[in-house]
């Protein structure tokens, strides 16, 4: 095949009943064994909004939308041709000793959502937003100390790992960054015994807490804001799943009415197709890290800024202002939530619904009755949050609706779809949770025998 001839579609499409194989000996072994003991291994071949399409043309809704990357789900057309513009357009692309009309377009467009900020520093992923977080703080302050919360994620390099409170993905890592203080989610006594060393440089926090959908109680996140400000802290609030009108808000921090002195942005911000981080602060804490000419490019990330990046985050704010989507997110969220909230009396399995806009969580606890609660004792002895399997997979295999736990040994199901969701889709979430709900209390049956083979695997695993 000669350059000339590249076929992306074609190359695909040849070489799709591989992928598997191709992943297991290149890539990540341990993935491609997980979806096929766990039967998502149905080889999606496209996307469209809020849908997914597999080999043999089954559609999937899709309440995972890549971690909250498609908000505006998948392919949007209006993303597509702002992308094909920028490359039919030969612009000088990274120059690197030049500055750029499209980051400073949307660096403009960026802080009239967010109006008390100044100034922006874009980066690639959340992660480089997180380590860029860290080091303006630090730099900022003269402080070393970061405070972060239980339960919290807030990426997976190694500052951003040292902040995500999570043995599973620290582990065997070594040392990681010193002078992490964590402290309990909605705990301020426990904060302000942090802050009042005046040796912490930051607080950062996620408004909504994305491994499990903890919510802050109301008084949480402005008292913490009053206290970092007390204390010479500067408040940081991670957007990075939350923003972009997720919670139905442009930013979640809006439903509490704080402004932090950073807020990190990224996920959506790609529209779904090229990454893009974006750091919006204050400017005398930018001023103090780009203090001087010889410090101009003192921090900064060589694909930064882009030109399709930057271009797809102006799209993006165009979509979501166009099509009202976060308007539609909290609409459509109050919505779902109160339908399966509904649903609690009648399941004992069933304990809460919680989050706001399109950001949900759907908990599940210990049942009473004496049957039920010998089967989930029997699941949870063998893998804590096993459970929750129970539910996510049925929903997956017999009402293709694609969902994710919340986290590694949490009873949570997390709802995360693209914003473009519509009342249909709606019904179908709350008909088909209330059947797997519903089967899942009938033992024996076909739920609780895919629990003894998910028990056999986690016992095969552990011997």
């Amino acid at each position: 095949m000669q350059q000339s001839d590249l076929d992306f579609a074609e190359m695909f499409a040849a070489r799709e009943a591989q992928r598997s194989n191709m992943h297991a000996r290149h890539l990540n072994e341990q993935l491609v064994r997980v979806l096929k003991t766990i039967g998502y291994d149905v080889g999606f071949q496209k996307g469209t909004g809020q849908y997914l399409y597999d080999r043999d043309g089954a559609r999937y809704l899709d309440l995972l939308s890549g971690f909250g990357v498609f908000a505006l789900g998948r392919n949007h057309p209006v993303l597509r041709k702002a992308l094909q513009s920028v490359l039919d357009a030969d612009m000088p692309n990274l120059v690197q000793l030049d500055v750029s009309t499209l980051a400073g377009i949307l660096a403009e467009r960026l802080l009239e959502q967010v109006p008390y900020l100044d100034k922006v520093f874009f980066a690639n992923s959340g992660a480089e937003c997180v380590e860029a977080a860290i080091k303006f703080a630090r730099g900022a302050t003269g402080r070393n100390g970061i405070v972060n919360c239980d339960h919290s994620y807030h990426g997976l390099t190694y500052g951003a790992l040292s902040l995500t409170d999570d043995p599973n993905f620290q582990g065997g890592f070594g040392q990681l960054l010193p002078g992490v203080t964590t402290i309990p989610f909605n705990d301020l006594a426990a904060l302000e015994k942090a802050l009042s060393t005046r040796e912490i440089a930051a607080f950062i926090v996620e408004p909504i807490q994305g491994k499990g959908v903890n919510m802050p109680t109301d008084e949480f996140l402005p008292a913490a804001a009053a206290l970092c400000k007390r204390y010479g802290t500067l408040f940081v609030a991670d957007e990075i799943q939350t923003g972009m009108g997720r919670t139905g808000r442009f930013l979640a921090v809006e439903h509490w009415n704080v402004e932090p002195d950073m807020v990190l942005l990224s996920k959506a911000l790609s529209g779904g197709h090229v990454p893009v981080g974006a750091v919006l602060t204050r400017k005398a804490i930018f001023d103090k890290i780009f203090n001087r000419m010889d410090r101009a490019v003192v921090h900064g990330s060589t694909f930064a800024k882009n030109d399709l990046a930057m271009a797809a985050g102006i799209a993006t704010l165009e979509v979501l202002k166009a099509e009202k989507l976060v308007e539609a997110a909290a609409k459509r969220g109050a919505e779902l939530r109160l339908a399966l909230t509904r649903m609690v009396p009648g399941y004992e399995l069933l304990k809460e619904v919680r989050g706001k806009g399109l950001m949900i969580g759907v908990e599940f606890g210990p049942p009473k009755s004496l049957r039920l609660k010998a089967s989930w004792t029997m699941l949870e002895s063998a893998n804590k949050g096993l459970f929750v399997q129970l539910i996510t997979v049925p929903l997956f295999k017999d009402h293709k609706i694609l969902t994710q736990v919340a986290g590694h040994g949490l009873h949570t199901v997390k709802l995360l779809p693209p914003l473009t969701i519509t009342e249909d889709d709606c019904s179908w979430i709350e008909r088909s949770f209330d059947q797997v709900i519903a089967d899942s209390h009938k033992v024996p049956g076909a739920i609780w025998s895919l629990g003894k083979t998910l028990v056999d695997n986690a016992m095969r695993k552990s011997a």
